[in-house]
């Protein structure tokens, strides 16, 4: 429905993941038969799970963790981990300078130059431990080191920015990343983020996307929505982008998965992103919390390095359990922040959703009480929804 929000100006409403809930069916299915795999790029995964290319979330062992676990893991290729040869010194700095100090911290760290025989060394030392060597550069790392990713033996590449377009008008002179042009030639399968929108989504399912990233701002470290004031809320962004799945699929025959990148710190998150109709999530702040992360409790975010417009910060999110008590369980904590898997085959079980699709099909509603109607008690004690 469109509202009027001034005599120029008529706007369209747009909804977060935490006003929305997910209405049970007809049915339940025992959460021991639902089936949760889906598939990026040829690769199929039993959890729709994949842990953010940042610095603080994704090392290499992580990667290789987390392939193992069933899940996936993104190695940011301009991160610590390519600049630095053996990068805990610039890890432990990060996790223990001062609030102040940290923004400055990170534009010095980050000023090291990216170096090719390190991005080939990260991806192999990836692949020769039976890990899946998916990893992350903007567009400017696509055109510069494209090349080298792929003779590294990379199963996957993620092209991402703040907002990215088939369409981009720079300056005269300067060279643009001709995204169908690298889907068609990469020799990887190639995913596309981050937008928001219909439009955008079909362009870059028809480019030869592989997959395509759904999400501005919403994470946890990310200041872009203050910093820029772009964005759209997850629930309405990641619908607009399925729709426009649906209809490519329906115009070429193939289908391109959408993966809700941004805003999802609980099970129940992933839960209702699905039922938006994301086929994966991707998470940071959550995996950062592992015992093996390498961010030492901390989580920042991909722009935070910027030498000209920060637009990331650093969080403490502490260090609560092992990456498979995170992923696969048991819990020991009450809040959704553990055994991420469990919550989603529970939440489908209850339902009545038996795969992914289906649950991209069950009922949703608009529910802005969904997280706080009952909860005064937990919220006046800082327990379990209330933290």
């Amino acid at each position: 429905m469109d509202i009027q929000l001034g005599r120029s100006k008529v706007v369209r409403r747009a909804y977060g993941i935490d006003e929305i809930a997910l209405v049970p069916g007809g049915r339940t299915v025992d959460p021991e038969v639902t089936d949760t795999r889906w598939t990026l790029g040829g690769i199929e995964r039993e959890i729709p799970i994949i842990a953010s290319a940042m610095d603080g979330v994704v090392d290499v062992e992580m990667a290789v963790k987390l392939s193992k676990l069933g899940a996936l893991g993104v190695l940011n290729l301009e991160g610590v981990q390519t600049r630095y040869d053996d990068p805990n010194d610039a890890l432990d700095r990060i996790a223990s300078v001062g609030k102040d100090a940290f923004v400055p911290l990170m534009q010095e760290l980050y000023s090291e130059p990216v170096q090719e025989r390190l991005i080939r060394k990260r991806i192999q030392d990836i692949k020769a431990q039976g890990g899946i060597a998916a990893v992350s550069g903007t567009p400017v790392a696509a055109m510069r080191f494209g090349k080298a990713i792929a003779e590294a033996g990379a199963d996957l590449f993620f092209v991402q920015a703040t907002v990215v377009s088939t369409e981009h008008i720079g300056p005269e002179g300067r060279e643009s990343l001709n995204l169908e042009a690298l889907c068609r030639d990469m020799g990887v399968p190639v995913v596309i983020g981050n937008c928001v929108t219909y439009d955008v989504a079909l362009q870059l399912m028809r480019a030869g996307a592989a997959g395509v990233m759904v999400g501005i701002g919403p994470g946890a470290a990310c200041t872009s929505r203050g910093v820029l004031g772009v964005g759209i809320p997850q629930a309405t962004a990641v619908a607009d982008c399925a729709a426009a799945r649906a209809d490519y699929e329906q115009e070429s025959g193939r289908y391109v998965p959408i993966v809700a990148d941004g805003g999802i710190v609980t099970g129940g998150d992933i839960c209702k992103c699905i039922a938006c109709g994301a086929d994966a999530v991707m998470i940071g702040s959550p995996i950062a919390r592992a015992e093996e992360a390498p961010g030492r409790g901390f989580h920042w975010g991909m722009a935070t390095p910027s030498p000209v417009l920060p637009r990331g910060t650093r969080i403490n999110v502490g260090s609560t359990g092992s990456l498979e008590r995170i992923l696969r369980g048991p819990a020991k904590l009450d809040d959704g922040t553990h055994n991420l898997l469990g919550a989603l085959k529970t939440s489908m079980g209850t339902l009545g959703a038996r795969t992914i699709k289906e649950m991209q099909s069950v009922e949703v509603v608009v529910a802005p009480s969904l997280l706080t109607e009952g909860k005064v008690y937990q919220k006046a004690q800082q327990l379990g929804m209330g933290k």
